[in-house]
């Protein structure tokens, strides 16, 4: 989607897919990644997403990216952070161990993300339609290091009973996108549709979340 898009949906205050509160799938499986302290964790699309700051209070490093102005500053704001702006590169906000990017994760230097062992992918791949999917998985993904771990999380539902975002990415694919690199656990998927009456609104039939782990070859 164009970048214009999601920043006019946060001047808008049309952002649905932000939780105000942690998600129990994030506190429930992290722990079981193992993941180290001091690991980088990279945050696509993250907005103002609290997991950034949940990330940072059990002792690891945030690399966050996002399009709006609106949504970083709001998340510094509300978790009463300051962040610098570096001089040489003013679109990166750095504080308390998150560090945020202001760019298309598309445009992120990539050797920001090689620095990167973890991820925590909740909202940004049923953000992307089909062919920005693809390139996402081939060109983003692709650089996060051996040995990277994380979790994504994603919704699938008949994708002709409704226009994304959030777009279905179902179980096949995600094993087409990612399975010649990394290693795919289903950690959970479960039908949701009765307790998202907008989507029933919108003439779902099905919608199932899932949460799945991820680990680089």
């Amino acid at each position: 989607m164009r970048t214009e898009y999601w920043q006019q949906r946060w001047r808008e205050g049309r952002t649905g897919w932000h939780h105000a509160e942690v998600s129990a799938s994030l506190t429930h499986y992290w722990p079981g990644l193992g993941v180290p302290p001091s690991t980088r964790v990279f945050v696509p699309l993250c907005g103002k997403s609290p997991a950034m700051a949940w990330f940072a209070a059990q002792g690891l490093q945030v690399l966050g990216v996002e399009v709006s102005d609106l949504a970083i500053e709001q998340f510094y704001a509300e978790h009463r952070l300051t962040p610098v702006r570096r001089a040489d590169h003013p679109e990166r906000y750095t504080a308390g161990g998150i560090e945020i990017v202001r760019t298309s994760v598309f445009d992120l230097d990539h050797a920001l993300l090689a620095g990167c062992g973890a991820f925590y992918d909740r909202a940004a791949i049923i953000a992307q339609p089909a062919e920005d999917r693809r390139r996402y998985a081939a060109q983003v993904y692709a650089h996060l290091p051996q040995g990277c771990t994380g979790l994504m999380v994603t919704l699938d539902y008949p994708q002709p009973e409704m226009e994304g975002p959030p777009f279905s990415v179902d179980p096949q694919e995600l094993r087409a996108l990612f399975a010649d690199a990394w290693d795919i656990e289903t950690l959970e998927r479960k039908d949701v549709l009765t307790e998202q009456p907008g989507f029933r609104e919108q003439g779902l039939t099905a919608l199932h979340a899932g949460v799945y782990r991820l680990r680089r070859r």
